[in-house]
C-alpha cells in the first residue's frame, strides 16, 4: 500500500511531464542508483565482503558485458521498437565503433579516449545512415534483409582491408590502455564505473528523446508511415535519424566492447549471432522500451550464468557428469522457447509485465 499517487498533485505541465511522475519512483530511482553507482564499489572495496564475494568476476564477467548489451539493445530498441525500422546489422554497427575507436586512438596523437568513443559512434552513425536508405523504399522483412547486407559488408571490409586493423595478419586488434580525464582505468571497479556512467548518460538521452518530438515521430512513423506523412512529419529525415541514432549507441557500445569488456577482438567476433542475440534482447525485455532493453540484457546475460551454476549443482548433488555441450544446447533451446512464449502471451515483453505489476500496485485493493 506504500506506491500510491494519490494526494500527489501536479501544478504544471512540467510537473505533469517529469520522467517519474509518482514520487515513490523518484525515491526508487535515487536509492537503485546510489546502490549501483556508491555502493556496489564500496562493497568490492571492503576487504570482510569482498573475500566472500568474487567482484572481479562479477564486474569482468556479468555487470560490464551487462551494461554494454544494454546499450545496445538500446540503440537497436530505438530504431525496432521505436522507429518500426526491421535492422540485423546490430553487430556490424558495433564493430565499426570498436574499429574506429582503436584507429582513433593509434592514429591520432592525444586524442581523449571518450572523444574516440564518441567519433567511434559519429562513424558508426554515417555508416547507418547509408544503409539506412534502402528503408526509405522497403519495409518490414526486406528492409531486414537490406541491413543484413550492412552484416556481411562490415564484417568483409574489415577482414579485407588491413589498414583498419593496422596491418595485423589475423585481423585481430588489441585495444590500447583505457585512459579517462587523466586517470588509467585498469581495474574491473573502475571499468565498470566508467561503462556505468556512459550507459547511464546515454540511456537518460534516450529517454528524453523517445518523449520529445522527434521520439513521437518515430511512433507515428512506426504505427502508420503514410498517416504520418500526410499530417507533415518527414519521412526520409525521421527514419535516416532513427537509423543515424541507433548507430551510434550500437558504434558506443563496440567501442565498449572491445577497450572495457574484451580488450581484444576481430570481426569474427561480431557474427550474424551476435546480432541476433541483441535482437533476443528486445524481444525477451521488450520492442519500444528503454527498461525493455535492461530487462533483456539482463535476461540474456544471466540465463547462461544460471544454467551453469544449476548444472554444476546437479554434478555436485548426483555425482555425475553431465555431457559436454548439454548445458549450452539446452541454453540456447530455453532462449527460442521463451521467445515464442513472449511472442504469443506477451509481446511487449518483461517491461510490460513490471508495468502491470506496478499499475495494479497502484490500483490495489480495486479491481483493474
Amino acid at each position: 500500500m506504500l506506491y500510491r499517487e494519490a494526494g500527489q498533485f501536479k501544478t504544471n505541465y512540467a510537473a505533469d511531464q517529469q520522467l517519474f511522475p509518482i514520487r515513490q519512483d523518484r525515491i526508487g530511482m535515487a536509492i537503485f542508483l546510489a546502490v549501483v553507482f556508491v555502493g556496489v564499489p564500496l562493497a568490492a572495496a571492503t576487504p570482510a565482503i569482498a573475500g566472500a564475494i568474487d567482484f572481479n568476476y562479477w564486474f569482468s564477467g556479468v555487470l560490464i558485458p551487462f551494461l554494454i548489451f544494454s546499450l545496445a539493445a538500446l540503440g537497436l530498441n530505438i530504431l525496432t521498437g521505436y522507429a518500426g525500422q526491421l535492422s540485423l546489422g546490430t553487430a556490424a554497427f558495433m564493430a565499426v565503433g570498436a574499429f574506429a575507436a582503436y584507429n582513433f586512438e593509434l592514429r591520432v596523437p592525444g586524442i581523449p579516449m571518450l572523444a574516440s568513443f564518441i567519433l567511434a559512434g559519429v562513424v558508426a552513425a554515417l555508416i547507418g545512415i547509408v544503409f539506412g536508405l534502402p528503408s526509405l523504399r522497403i519495409k518490414g522483412f526486406y528492409l531486414a534483409v537490406a541491413t543484413l547486407a550492412a552484416q556481411f559488408f562490415v564484417v568483409w571490409a574489415l577482414t579485407k582491408f588491413g589498414w583498419l586493423s593496422n596491418y595485423s595478419s589475423s585481423g585481430v586488434i588489441t585495444a590500447q590502455k583505457l585512459v579517462a580525464f587523466g586517470y588509467a582505468v585498469d581495474t574491473p571497479a573502475k571499468r565498470y564505473l566508467l561503462v556505468l556512467a556512459i550507459v547511464s548518460v546515454m540511456a537518460l538521452a534516450a529517454k528524453n528523446m523517445v518523449r520529445s518530438s522527434i521520439g513521437r515521430a518515430w511512433m507515428a512513423v512506426r504505427d502508420m508511415d503514410v498517416a504520418a506523412e500526410v499530417v507533415g512529419i518527414p519521412i526520409m529525415k525521421t527514419k535516416l535519424l532513427a537509423f543515424a541514432i541507433s548507430s551510434f549507441y550500437c558504434g558506443v557500445a563496440g567501442a565498449l566492447y572491445a577497450f572495457a569488456y574484451l580488450g581484444t577482438v576481430e570481426p569474427a567476433g561480431f557474427e550474424l549471432e551476435l546480432s541476433f542475440r541483441i535482437l533476443f534482447m528486445i524481444i525477451i525485455g521488450g520492442v519500444g522500451s528503454i527498461l525493455g532493453s535492461f530487462l533483456g540484457a539482463a535476461f540474456i546475460v544471466l540465463l547462461p550464468i544460471f544454467m551453469d551454476l544449476s548444472a554444476a549443482s546437479i554434478e555436485r548433488s548426483f555425482g555425475f557428469a553431465l555431457p559436454a555441450g548439454l548445458v549450452s544446447n539446452l541454453t540456447l533451446i530455453l532462449f527460442g522457447a521463451l521467445i515464442i512464449f513472449f511472442l504469443v502471451v506477451e509481446p511487449l515483453g518483461l517491461a510490460r509485465l513490471w508495468q502491470i505489476a506496478k499499475e495494479k500496485l497502484r490500483l490495489w485493493p480495486f479491481p483493474h
